[in-house]
């Protein structure tokens, strides 16, 4: 059964729950062991899926759990906003960390790569991608090149109030027109 299949049954099953296991840089949980743990944890009570930033955390959770795991990157790039996996190398290091799911800033925000060419990265290390957005047209965007997953991620982060929840107006619109839509942001 294909990924996005058994995604689809999961969430139809469990609820479709995605637990992202992202600890504050330099806390005390900000260690490979207690991410795992964490996902494990999440996993047990009836995730989907996880969301693993770093690859040293996915490397140390990919052989503990058996959902998918969206995979990124975070940078502070001195010459762009862009912070979630904007390098072509960070595709492949998570591609190689097991990640399922490759997920990227899907912004139109300057960055070092188009959004073209790091969604065609993915798809040809035959992984999947989540383009994290911050509006529609950026949603729509990422889904007519082919992005199987649409994040709400940026809402707010882009300019404007940041929200206090994930922006459902933008999820609502995005799926109406058939795209995937995973709610995240602001929880």
């Amino acid at each position: 059964m294909a990924l996005i299949e058994k995604m689809t049954k999961d969430i139809q099953q469990k609820g479709g729950l995605i637990v992202s296991c992202q600890p504050v840089d330099n806390s005390p949980m900000d260690k490979p062991d207690i991410v795992a743990a964490m996902a494990q944890a999440a996993v047990n009570a009836g995730a989907v899926a996880v969301r693993i930033e770093g690859i040293d955390n996915l490397k140390a959770t990919r052989p503990l759990i058996d959902v998918p795991i969206i995979g990124i990157v975070k940078r502070d790039l001195p010459d762009s906003p862009v912070r979630i996996t904007p390098w072509l190398n960070d595709i492949e290091a998570l591609a190689a960390a097991g990640a399922d799911i490759i997920a990227f800033d899907g912004t139109d925000r300057l960055r070092p790569v188009p959004v073209k060419a790091l969604l065609e990265h993915v798809h040809r290390l035959g992984k999947l991608a989540m383009a994290d957005c911050a509006t529609f047209n950026e949603g729509m965007y990422c889904h007519q090149l082919g992005t199987e997953f649409i994040g709400s991620t940026m809402s707010g982060y882009t300019g404007g109030e940041i929200p206090k929840l994930p922006d459902l107006q933008l999820v609502t619109a995005l799926a109406e027109q058939g795209c995937r839509v995973i709610a995240e942001g602001a929880l």
